[in-house]
């Protein structure tokens, strides 16, 4: 996975541009800013706009543009270290430092903006004049524009002089970013109506996030985009737009290796497909769901897992125990396996994981284990899990790839449920797991709720794990109330009866 820094002038996914699966490029969540636009970049404190700003003017260093950075408030060393340790080329970028310095507190020395009869010491106004008329940068930075609120002495000089500034730098074809401190005591909206753009950070439960409501001139992608600030700078991770993504492939069905299972669907599971996989807990979910990973290695294609709630060491362990022999399909490429912490991604990041997977190494199954791991990503944002996991799950449709998510039901035995996250409405395929007790003794049972591509069998066989592998059996006919968890034994001779219809004798 390599990431790349946010391109200043037109901003794209962490991984680079994006791609269909045919290597089409696609469009980022930013448009392209133009020569002499304005961009207004508002945010807490802490939210990385300094950095942000700097990718833009290193972008510009980049492309043999010249860049200026008006800072006003940090102190330029600081700044310059800052960036330097970020990888910026503080060198190449110019600065104009208008920060305070020390002397105006111990020698109570103050001044105006944009007054030069009232100050004792050359005017911000001609010292920006004279820095933009010398250097004629391409690309500006003024950092934060804010500051010039506290130096005027109202709101309607401040947006009066803002203006000017803008206009100023636009009629020498310099491309602006300004960015802003916003307060409750002091907003910031009001800038908004004079600048061409808006890229506004924010910071929720579940992470940062990026959106641009406003950009004149170009198109930009909508949804809620996340970003991360790294030591090397930002990266962004836009939201996944499964429309966006296209993939040929053939709409065929692949065997689980396991004939009595494959039977259960009629043939196995289709190509392109999303299923679920459910169960309570020990029940085998994740180990059935690997065993299509199993013959699609036999098959010479490559699978990937996302494991959110267990270790990779106790997922290789357990499919070593049971004949799954993950270290030789790792070894020839066939299984990547990723351990995800979910607290420390979101799901925006999370996407692009599974992205970079399907796109550049032509991943054929993917599989989440599980889902209430995923949930996690979410950090309590509970409106957006339905959105996040359609999106997943759309995405991998349109590319060809099928897709097994593992959900952990919460009842043993008792009342049946599907899915415990109400997402049975995204699944192509549902194939539910049942722990059993007969005659005092624990069971596993198999079924499958659900296919919309073809018909499927209704028993319930029984499921096993050996040290051989899985095996299912024949249909349970001999038992009624599976589902309950505590199923009675059935008399043969009495259901045959009720079958028949009542004796002529009766």
């Amino acid at each position: 996975m390599i990431p790349r820094r946010i391109s200043p002038r037109y901003v794209t996914d962490a991984d680079g541009p994006r791609l269909d699966r045919r290597g089409r490029a696609r469009r980022g969540p930013l448009g392209r800013a133009h020569s002499g636009a304005e961009l207004h970049d508002p945010g807490a404190g802490g939210s990385g706009k300094t950095i942000l700003s700097l990718h833009f003017l290193q972008r510009g260093v980049d492309e043999g543009e010249t860049a200026l950075f008006i800072n006003l408030e940090e102190d330029v060393r600081d700044l310059k270290a800052n960036a330097a340790s970020l990888g910026f080329d503080t060198d190449a970028i110019e600065f104009l430092d208008l920060s305070p310095g020390a002397d105006v507190f111990t020698e109570d020395q103050s001044y105006e903006v944009f007054a030069p009869s009232e100050v004792e010491q050359e005017s911000l106004t001609e010292q920006i004049v004279e820095r933009v008329t010398t250097a004629e940068p391409d690309r500006v930075v003024v950092d934060p524009l804010t500051q010039l609120r506290f130096l005027t002495d109202d709101d309607y000089q401040f947006r009066k002089q803002v203006v000017g500034f803008m206009r100023f730098l636009k009629d020498r074809d310099a491309t602006v970013v300004f960015t802003v401190q916003n307060t409750d005591s002091l907003p910031t909206d009001d800038l908004e109506f004079i600048t061409d753009g808006t890229i506004r950070l924010g910071v929720e439960d579940y992470g940062k996030t990026i959106e641009v409501p406003k950009f004149r001139g170009s198109s930009t992608q909508g949804g809620d985009h996340a970003y991360r600030v790294t030591d090397a700078g930002i990266e962004v991770y836009p939201a996944l737009q499964p429309g966006d993504h296209t993939g040929e492939y053939a709409f065929e069905q692949i065997s689980s290796g396991i004939p009595e299972f494959d039977e259960l669907l009629n043939g196995g599971l289709e190509r392109g497909t999303v299923s679920i996989v459910s169960g309570p807990t020990g029940v085998g979910k994740t180990t059935l769901s690997t065993q299509f990973m199993k013959e699609a290695a036999g098959r010479g294609e490559r699978s990937v897992i996302y494991l959110f709630e267990e270790t990779e060491e106790t997922f290789l362990t357990r499919s070593r125990a049971v004949n799954i022999p993950v270290d030789e399909m790792i070894e020839r490429g066939s299984l990547q396996v990723n351990e995800v912490e979910a607290l420390e991604r979101s799901p925006q990041e999370f996407a692009r994981m599974v992205r970079e997977e399907v796109e550049q190494q032509g991943a054929d199954i993917v599989m989440v284990d599980g889902i209430a791991g995923y949930r996690l990503t979410l950090r309590g944002a509970d409106g957006m899990m339905l959105q996040q996991m359609h999106a997943l799950g759309r995405y991998l449709k349109n590319m060809g790839v099928t897709a097994i998510f593992v959900d952990e039901t919460r009842n043993i035995t008792g009342e049946f449920q599907a899915t415990v996250e109400n997402i049975s409405y995204l699944a192509d395929n549902i194939v539910f797991l049942r722990h059993l007790e007969v005659q005092g003794e624990m069971r596993k049972a198999i079924g499958v709720l659900k296919k919309r591509t073809s018909d499927f069998e209704r028993t319930i066989r029984e499921f096993q794990i050996t040290r051989h592998g899985i095996k299912v059996g024949e249909p349970m006919s001999g038992l009624r109330g599976i589902l309950s968890g505590t199923p009675e034994m059935v008399d043969a001779g009495r259901e045959r009866r009720r079958d028949d219809g009542p004796d002529r004798g009766e």
